[in-house]
């Protein structure tokens, strides 16, 4: 659609406009850091927005923009920025030490405090998602003896070698049939002698789950998966798949594990296996967890964590419950996540959730909102089940939504055709408000384009 481009391109040169030092310092970045970002995944098209300072709900750009931050670290943000419980705990620790690599006391009540959310017994700590997805890959490897695992077509789990097959990602070459997806690598950077390894299902299809376990299940370790689909929007499964997921994979001999990276905390207090009623065998958390500190954990049951106490998986790591972490989580745990948080995050997500459907249903454009907790992502087209649904979809809908709420002073991640807002415990009734009218905006100029001939 010629309108839709054109709105964009309007968009694009106003956020162009008013991030010139933005523009300024990659570009003096670019001698020393590779590619003037940080990150493959900071570097959000049109342009990369270099943040100076958050406090509370908001941030603020180099070029002294104000923002309602929604975007949330990819997830991270549950607490907000320089939230003062998390500001205490971490500066009381840094006064007495900040990493010794050896135990320190507050493994004890963090590690209990996770058993109880998740209903796992025991723990273990890395430092990002994709180091406890990583252990969670190991640990059903090392448990069972097979070198097989399962992972969801689609879906992104970090990137080590093992999960980095079918997901998101351009021209990855020929992806099979839809009931039975290829499993290919992501790049050139991923051997295909350990992709391989790792074979491909539709989420939510028991059948396709069945039929793979039927054929490969003597050498099939587990299953690793997101309990909802994260990465390419926000996919509830059907009823009843996870427990019947459970009990495919145990007649196996194989395990399930849920990477609760992003769902853990955000979308209940116990995450998707709260939400959904099913204990796996193994979960992994990160991102909210530390309160903006770099996290991860992983949690099992004792049957599993047996290999670990025992060194069959010698599960290592330099940083593994640092001091500074361990102290940030436990003011998150008991003092941020609280029950009122999440009775704060329903009200904000209930104003942001109707306030979009009525525009939606007022200028007539395609879609819903996908929401659960603190988590929610716009949707520009009819239902998503999976991720061959996700391939037709239109991505410059996603892109000028997410346009029109950064020039209009609200941070969402970029790509909009795949991520999600996430809510803290520092936003206000006006914050959700503003994220409404600036999608109000959006719709109104969609819809007069729209109706606008096409020169």
């Amino acid at each position: 659609m010629k309108q839709l481009d054109r709105l964009i391109e309007e968009q694009e040169k106003l956020l162009m406009d008013r991030t010139t030092t933005s523009a300024r310092l990659r570009e003096e970045a670019r001698e020393s850091l590779a590619g003037g970002v940080a990150s493959a995944w900071q570097d959000g098209p049109p342009v990369a927005v270099w943040i100076e300072e958050g406090h509370g709900a908001h941030v603020r750009d180099v070029d002294g923009t104000d923002y309602v931050d929604l975007h949330g670290g990819f997830g991270v943000g549950l607490a907000g920025h320089a939230h003062p419980a998390i500001v205490a705990a971490v500066t009381e620790r840094v006064r007495h030490g900040t990493h010794f690599a050896q135990p320190t006391r507050d493994l004890i009540p963090v590690t209990r405090l996770l058993a109880d959310r998740f209903g796992l017994p025991q723990w273990r700590f890395t430092n990002s998602g994709t180091e406890a997805t990583m252990d969670a890959v190991h640990l059903m490897r090392a448990a069972t003896g097979r070198r097989k695992i399962l992972k969801v077509e689609g879906s992104y789990h970090g990137h080590h070698d093992s999960v980095q097959v079918s997901i998101y990602a351009r021209g990855e070459g020929d992806i099979g049939p839809d009931d039975r997806p290829r499993s290919v690598p992501y790049g050139p950077a991923y051997p295909t002698a350990v992709t391989d390894l790792t074979l491909v299902v539709p989420f939510g299809d028991l059948g396709a789950v069945e039929r793979v376990l039927a054929e490969h299940g003597d050498d099939i370790a587990g299953m690793i998966i997101e309990p909802i689909m994260m990465n390419i929007g926000l996919i509830i499964p059907p009823d009843g798949y996870h427990a019947g997921l459970k009990q495919l994979l145990h007649r196996h001999g194989a395990y399930l594990a849920y990477d609760e990276v992003k769902t853990g905390f955000a979308v209940a207090p116990g995450g998707a296996t709260e939400l959904f009623g099913v204990t796996p065998d193994i979960i992994c958390l990160a991102k909210s967890m530390g309160g903006g500190i770099p996290c991860g954990a992983v949690g099992a049951t004792r049957e599993l964590m047996a290999k670990v106490a025992d060194n069959t998986y010698e599960q290592v790591g330099t940083f593994n419950g640092n001091p500074m972490m361990l102290a940030a989580t436990h003011a998150v745990l008991t003092e941020v996540l609280t029950a009122d948080a999440y009775r704060h995050f329903d009200a904000l997500r209930q104003t942001m959730v109707s306030g979009v459907e009525a525009a939606m249903a007022r200028y007539g454009l395609p879609g819903y909102v996908a929401a659960r907790g603190a988590k929610g992502s716009v949707i520009f087209t009819e239902r998503l089940r999976n991720f061959r649904d996700f391939l037709a979809y239109d991505d410059r809908w996603g892109h000028l939504h997410w346009l029109y709420q950064h020039n209009g002073g609200v941070f969402l991640p970029p790509w909009g055709k795949t991520e999600q807002w996430t809510l803290s415990v520092q936003h206000t009734a006006e914050d959700a408000e503003r994220f409404v009218r600036n999608f109000e905006r959006f719709a109104a100029a969609v819809h007069t384009a729209l109706d606008a001939p096409v020169s």
